[in-house]
């Protein structure tokens, strides 16, 4: 099993910056696709990012393209999400999640087998 530990919420202007982190631990983290999903409230769960191949693949949801990148370290343990040019209807909880690396539907949640606890952002 992989466990998933999120990082770096906190409220923040329109337009400002935060850098989500994610530190994977256990089974098979290493050679895991990783991905940011986001639940704003009264949402369902949506992807935001996905890196795997290694960290040299990455996707973005249309809704953050040019404004937030996916990031791992060398390790693997690590996983980054840099947030700039917020907005309001950023706000949500932030999930980090793996899953096997040759999974289907990488932007559904249910493919997913491991979760962190979420962090919060607000944008106001």
């Amino acid at each position: 099993d992989v466990q998933l530990v999120e990082s770096g919420g906190g409220s923040v202007q329109a337009g400002g910056s935060l850098t989500l982190s994610c530190v994977a631990s256990g089974d098979g983290y290493k050679r895991a696709l990783m991905a940011w999903f986001r639940q704003r409230p009264g949402q369902e769960r949506e992807g935001v990012a996905l890196i795997f191949r290694g960290g040299g693949t990455t996707n973005y949801a249309n809704f953050v393209k040019g404004r937030f990148t996916i990031s791992q370290d060398t390790t693997k343990t690590t996983t980054w999400l840099h947030m700039r040019d917020l907005r309001p209807e950023d706000t949500a909880m932030y999930y980090c999640a793996a899953t096997e690396p040759r999974s289907v539907g990488r932007w559904d949640a249910a493919s997913y087998h491991s979760w962190g606890q979420g962090t919060q952002v607000t944008v106001s």
